[in-house]
């Protein structure tokens, strides 16, 4: 992709790297339940001469199968709909007698687009309040045309705290 139209091809990327998440999940019966969430990047990827950043937010109806029948072992399915946010950056570095070297990285624009998100996971208590979740994720992103696919699969560990009864 010649992103400057300078002549210079750049590689797109797949969407990757290493994402936080941060979310929260509220039991209304002992199966069904709601929860949201988001998926940050915790840093600026290479994209075709600039870097990015993606979020992921979405809100999920959270089914537990066993429905409180484990105390340890808790699987859980989630299907919700939400958004992807993408923004892009143009890095530039410049030394001078003066000052020395520096680095700006300059806010370009943002792209959002409408996803579908699903997801599995199990629940493994290690004490009756401290889960640690491991934990499948798939988001269907509606136009993602800029990595050349609209399936973002997402593989994960989480560590939780559960209030009340699980």
């Amino acid at each position: 992709m010649d992103t400057f139209g300078t002549g210079n091809p750049y590689t797109t990327p797949k969407l990757g790297g290493t994402f936080g998440k941060f979310g929260a999940d509220m039991m209304f019966s002992p199966h069904f339940g709601i929860n949201g969430e988001t998926d940050f990047r915790f840093s600026q990827g290479a994209y075709a001469g600039l870097t990015y950043r993606p979020t992921f937010y979405d809100f999920n109806v959270l089914f537990a199968p066993l429905g409180g029948k484990s105390k340890r072992v808790v699987p859980e399915l989630q299907a919700g709909l939400g958004g992807l946010n993408l923004k892009f950056y143009y890095p530039q570095s410049y030394c001078d007698a003066f000052t020395g070297c520096s680095t700006t990285n300059n806010f370009v624009e943002s792209s959002n687009h409408f996803q579908v998100h699903m997801a599995a996971g199990i629940r493994f208590y290690a004490t009756s309040h401290l889960f640690i979740r491991p934990q499948v994720d798939v988001h269907y992103v509606n136009n993602l045309f800029q990595f050349g696919s609209n399936w973002v699969p997402e593989y994960g560990a989480s560590i939780g705290w559960s209030f009340g009864e699980h």
